[in-house]
């Protein structure tokens, strides 16, 4: 299988260049080990994992030996597993003057990151790498950073094919895996049934010492079915019969392991009764689709929850986008309490760039009449639109234009 070039890795070795270390976080399988190798095939870099028992037993007992064995400049695989490594990595980085010279992966549980973070303050940048992503396994690369405006899109549908919506669920369907990209459906199938009782069920039994392996299958399957809504703890309790507090855990559970996202709501002090929920989103549309037992693309775009997997895809695009590119956004939802609703709102700078996500080819312009509630309470309204599945970038008036989701 050829390799696939990652939107990460400009910004990976642009970080590798300044701190002496760099940490890539995400879910099992995204291709973290994959991207970091490819990188390093240039250089002479020692590569070493910690699911590895031996390494890992060393890495723990004796941190020093451990790196007399492997010399830095290193490659050290699923470093969560021996966090006693980190204190020697914070000596090795303070006596050498050499950056990028701890390239590390691992999944973002609670624990790790509040250890990396106190014992590598400022030596270290962390970054995190999701699925592949719709123009990653289609090999575009846009030169120009996403700000909603004409001109840029336009520049970017001057690189891509037509908006399409058969291939676009067939990404949503098929999801972002690198392993799932050239697999046909009944490999498709027996890959994410192995992803979980593999990786996910031992990692969750690991970071959040659940046994209880039914349970929580059947709490997966509940959050796939409430994608692209507001999180309701009651629902998944009851669907799972855990408790709501254990359903609370189970969610953060699953969020350390890159496996949901959760939008979280606008937050202004000058907008009163705004909603306090976040909303929960699947950071691969294949595995979601797989729980929910979509056995086909087609039925998945004709069911009734192909506008909601639109959605969702929409948002993990949108979060790949801008967690890649040079300049950083807050990404949040908007909903007050007489349920006005706007899908997203990209802050960037003070600025907010309001969106509406629809599956349609042809959405009705006047959606974009809501943003005008940004104007009354004096926040600064950027470019906007409805990222929908128009063929073409057609503006809608002087800010907002409809915005094929291939261009995200």
């Amino acid at each position: 299988m050829k390799y696939l070039q990652r939107s990460l890795e400009r910004k990976f070795l642009h970080m590798s260049s300044f701190f002496k270390a760099v940490l890539v976080t995400g879910a099992r399988q995204v291709g973290k080990t994959t991207m970091l190798k490819h990188l390093a095939k240039e250089q002479n870099r020692t590569y070493v994992s910690m699911d590895h028992t031996m390494a890992r037993t060393l890495a723990k007992s004796d941190p020093v030996l451990f790196f007399q064995t492997y010399k830095p400049p290193i490659i050290i695989d699923e470093i969560q597993k021996a966090p006693e490594l980190f204190e020697q990595i914070k000596i090795i980085c303070d006596e050498s003057e050499e950056r990028g010279l701890f390239w590390l992966t691992g999944s973002q549980q609670y624990q790790m990151m509040k250890n990396i973070r106190e014992t590598l303050a400022g030596r270290i940048g962390i970054l995190e790498l999701y699925s592949l992503s719709k123009n990653e396994v289609e090999g575009i690369v846009f030169p120009n950073e996403m700000d909603f405006s004409l001109s840029c899109l336009r520049e970017r549908q001057s690189l891509t094919k037509k908006n399409d919506i058969i291939q676009v669920f067939e990404h949503i369907w098929r999801g972002g895996m690198p392993d799932v990209v050239e697999a046909d459906a009944e490999q498709r199938q027996e890959y994410f049934n192995s992803y979980i009782e593999t990786y996910l069920m031992r990692d969750i039994a690991e970071e959040g010492g659940i046994t209880d392996t039914v349970r929580f299958h059947k709490f997966m399957k509940a959050c796939a079915a409430l994608t692209a809504e507001q999180v309701n703890y009651k629902t998944l309790a009851d669907s799972a019969e855990i408790s709501q507090p254990t359903a609370k855990e189970w969610l953060r559970l699953l969020q350390g392991l890159g496996v949901v996202y959760l939008l979280q709501p606008y937050a202004n002090n000058e907008l009163r009764r705004l909603v306090k929920t976040p909303k929960l989103y699947f950071c691969d549309t294949g595995l979601c689709a797989y729980l929910s037992m979509w056995l086909t693309r087609d039925t998945l775009m004709n069911g009734a929850a192909s506008g909601h997997y639109f959605e969702n895809y929409v948002v993990i695009e949108l979060l790949k986008n801008f967690a890649y590119a040079p300049s950083g956004v807050n990404l949040t939802y908007y909903r007050d309490s007489n349920a006005k609703e706007i899908d997203v709102f990209v802050e960037e700078n003070g600025i907010i760039h309001p969106l509406e996500i629809k599956k349609s080819a042809n959405p009705d312009r006047r959606e974009v009449k809501k943003y005008e509630l940004l104007d009354k309470v004096k926040l600064e309204r950027g470019n906007g639109g409805i990222v929908c599945m128009c063929e073409e970038v057609i503006p809608i008036d002087a800010k907002n234009c409809f915005i094929p989701c291939n261009l995200i």
